[in-house]
């Protein structure tokens, strides 16, 4: 089993080393492009454009979500809010009924079924050219919005995503996610130079109103509703395009807890929705994006499963080795130092280890150039360590967990 081991190992490092530096090069010939976009001059005319905020039990939030987009630099005879209660069981309808005095903003109270339920009933609503979702825990920069509206100037454009950042990062779990977000920004940008973005999140995609006249509304989709519509515009060849600069603040979990069951509902549901999607596999048709990104980041999900487990079990059959060394000379400690081998996955293992450090190399440039994106400029930070080094501790679990809710037909709860 060693040589077909050695085989796949070989070839999950080659396939993740490549990938890095094909997107490496790929943000490297369009930094002109990039540069343009970021220095554009902003939009003369001001299409008219509804957001829509959908909310289950966002007591604490809802207002200053609210607050965000009613302070957009952007006209307000040309800017609506729809907002939308999902059956709360909590405060949150009293706080939205503070603002049903507002002409900008229109108020809905509907028994509760799901977010795409809520934003669909918006969608119902909208008689805009332009349509977005903002979720109740999220906060728009002010500049977003005429940052995002710039790239309808293509007509080809379809849908817009922005660049999202945590809102506040006090402790390891939220400083993990910080860097993770800030590290998002600059996959989702080569992603779209690529015209690959696999997913148009919940807070701040905007939307030409006609993509869901054409395609339909919103579905259940395995709690990831805003992943399938992104793959629904992929599978009928509507081009996404994302605003690296127009930034968007989201509420991140601050546990361990809480940020193992939202991982585990997004990746349970990339998992089932690539599944419903495999026709696009490996399919010309569908460009870069069914060639390259699609079933490299479905089997992503397997292949960091394969490493983690080969390492967890080369480290456990390393112990046992040294026990039953130390056993053996009565726990001489010196003498069972003197024998140290880690094994082939180790700084002896020739190849494996040096591809593994490249990978690894590589994603703290990925790292850094999000970093740089996000914040304009890169400094070393507590972040930047915490994510190349603890990520991949924690993030194994809800891996497994996900690969048993696909196996099993499980589902993942939303909180």
């Amino acid at each position: 089993m060693g040589g077909i081991e050695d085989a796949v190992i070989y070839t999950l490092l080659f396939v993740s080393l490549y990938f890095e530096v094909f997107l490496l090069f790929t943000f490297l010939e369009n930094r002109g492009r990039l540069k343009f976009q970021k220095e554009a001059k902003e939009i003369n005319i001001f299409p008219s454009v509804t957001i829509i905020v959908p909310c289950w039990n966002e007591e604490n939030t809802i207002a200053a979500t609210v607050e965000s987009l009613l302070n957009l630099d952007y006209p307000r005879n040309k800017l609506k809010i729809f907002i939308v209660d999902d059956g709360s069981t909590d405060m949150t309808w009293q706080k939205i009924r503070q603002f049903g005095g507002d002409s900008q903003i229109e108020i809905f109270q509907k028994e509760n079924g799901g977010k795409h339920t809520a934003v669909n009933l918006g969608i119902e609503h909208t008689e805009s050219e332009f349509v977005g979702c903002l979720d109740a825990d999220s906060f728009v920069d002010w500049k977003a919005l005429k940052r995002i509206m710039k790239y309808f100037e293509d007509p080809e454009t379809m849908a817009v995503t922005p660049a999202l950042k945590v809102h506040k990062s006090d402790n390891i779990v939220e400083l993990i996610q910080n860097m993770e977000y800030k590290l998002g920004i600059f996959i989702r940008k080569v992603f779209s130079l690529l015209d690959a973005l696999q997913v148009t999140p919940g807070p701040f995609s905007i939307f030409r109103k006609k993509v869901f006249d054409e395609l339909g509304p919103y579905k259940h989709a395995y709690n990831t509703e805003d992943l399938e519509y992104a793959l629904r515009m992929q599978s009928n060849h509507y081009r996404i395009e994302n605003a690296h600069n127009a930034f968007v603040y989201t509420v991140a979990p601050a546990t361990l807890k809480g940020l193992y069951k939202q991982r585990v509902r997004w990746t349970t549901g990339f998992l089932k929705n690539a599944v419903d999607y495999r026709f696009m596999f490996l399919r010309k048709k569908y460009g870069n994006f069914g060639i390259l990104i699609f079933p490299l980041a479905f089997v992503t999900v397997f292949s960091a499963l394969f490493f983690v487990g080969r390492i967890v079990l080369t480290l456990f059959s390393y112990t046992i080795e040294k026990i039953s060394l130390l056993s053996s000379v009565n726990f001489d400690f010196g003498f069972a130092l003197s024998g140290l081998n880690f094994g082939w996955f180790f700084m002896n293992t020739g190849a494996i280890w040096i591809l593994s450090i490249f990978v690894l190399i590589m994603t703290a440039v990925f790292v850094g150039a999000g970093k740089k994106m996000a914040d304009g400029k890169f400094k070393l930070s507590r972040d930047f360590f915490y994510y190349l080094f603890l990520y991949g501790l924690i993030a194994p679990f809800w891996l497994m967990k996900s690969i048993y809710n696909l196996l099993l037909a499980k589902k993942a709860s939303w909180r």
